[in-house]
């Protein structure tokens, strides 16, 4: 039996970083953290409300953190900021190997502002500020949704001198004003002589959700549909999501490429690298890993939730696969728009935002309330 670690692979020998998608004061406090790192090659990792909503509901490691900030008065959200900054802090410290060991490329922690600020520029900047300066990590990242009120507030962190993950993307085009966002900031800060050389940026480009939505609308077609038409929409199903990634990948090239950038590079920017965000597969007769195989390519992160980590150190098959078949992603894509198909790309992609900031709001919320129903028992014990 080979004992090949392939994400290691993907690491060493096609240049993408493979992050983990799950947080818990408990793989902090067991150790688990640093091993992952140390025998997986875990070089980074990711959080959510919906993650920490997992995390803290329910587990008694938290317990005598909540009850020390009863006896300290404090509110149910200082209450919330006090266990989720320390985890994030506690992370930073463990990643910070990695952080130096990459020069800043890889060993960061990425926390969300609160979801519910999504369409709240001002605010976003505010709370993103306030994180970065609480948090007081330099391999911290900061999570702010890609969404048009968003992207402003991405741009004046990245000029503050804040590394950002630019999270909730899911077209192609919000991807490109995600990367001029980047681009901008940086010469924001640039023009004001500050330096750029340590600032990073991934944008977090989603995947599996955008099959789960169209292959959905895929199915209630089938069941109506003439013999040539099923053709066309079974040729479609499955494979929207890495053909989008695939053509965004494109993008990527060319907008980190040419004078504008090169003045940026020669002032020691990074390119905001594309995250591959929503990796486990949705679908039981898809292949667990090919959110994985299909998109392993130079200067990208795949951020992978704990069982996706597991299956693909036990069967990922790596090989430089993000540029092969642009012609077929491209058909794919195209497809969408023949008639017999009839799948109205950008609205799938505006829902599947709209969605996204509601999957991050809730969680946050019964998290919130969660919280308060605790904050009472042992108040009271």
């Amino acid at each position: 039996m080979s004992t090949a670690n392939p994400i290691l692979e993907i690491e060493n020998q096609y240049g993408q970083s493979i992050w983990m998608d799950n947080l818990s004061r408990d793989i902090i406090e067991s150790g688990e953290l640093k091993q992952l790192i140390a025998d997986k090659g875990i070089r980074g990792i990711t959080s959510n409300p919906a993650i920490f909503e997992k995390a803290i509901a329910g587990n008694k490691t938290y317990d005598q953190a909540i009850e020390d900030g009863i006896k300290a008065n404090k509110t149910v959200g200082e209450i919330y900021e006090d266990l989720v900054f320390t985890d994030i802090r506690n992370a930073c410290d463990i990643f910070m190997p990695v952080y130096e060991e990459t020069k800043g490329l890889d060993g960061y922690v990425s926390i969300e502002v609160p979801p519910n600020l999504a369409k709240d520029t001002d605010s976003t900047i505010k709370e993103a500020r306030r994180y970065y300066q609480t948090i007081d990590r330099p391999n911290l990242m900061i999570k702010i949704p890609g969404t048009p009120e968003g992207l402003p507030a991405v741009e004046q962190a990245i000029s503050e001198g804040i590394s950002v993950n630019v999270t909730l993307l899911f077209s192609v085009q919000s991807y490109v004003d995600t990367a001029w966002a980047y681009i901008k900031g940086l010469e924001k800060r640039a023009a004001a002589g500050e330096d750029i050389s340590n600032i990073a940026s991934v944008a977090s480009f989603f995947l599996s959700r955008i099959d789960s939505n169209i292959d959905g609308r895929i199915d209630s077609k089938l069941e109506s549909a003439s013999d040539e038409a099923k053709t066309k929409l079974n040729n479609i199903k499955g494979k929207v999501a890495i053909a989008n990634a695939k053509i965004a990948y494109q993008k990527y090239k060319e907008i980190f490429s040419g004078d504008r950038w090169d003045a940026l590079v020669a002032k020691g920017a990074k390119p905001q690298r594309l995250l591959w965000a929503s990796t486990s597969t949705k679908n039981p007769e898809y292949s667990d890993v090919m959110y994985v195989d299909e998109l392993v390519g130079v200067d990208t992160v795949n951020t992978l939730p704990p069982n996706t980590i597991d299956a693909c150190v036990d069967h990922c098959d790596p090989a430089n696969r993000i540029e092969t078949d642009l012609d077929t992603a491209n058909q794919i894509i195209d497809g969408l728009k023949d008639a017999d198909v009839g799948i109205e790309l950008d609205a799938v992609m505006d829902e599947l935002l709209e969605e996204g900031i509601d999957k991050f709001i809730k969680p946050f919320e019964s998290l919130m309330s969660s919280l308060e129903t605790k904050v009472k028992q042992l108040a009271t014990v």
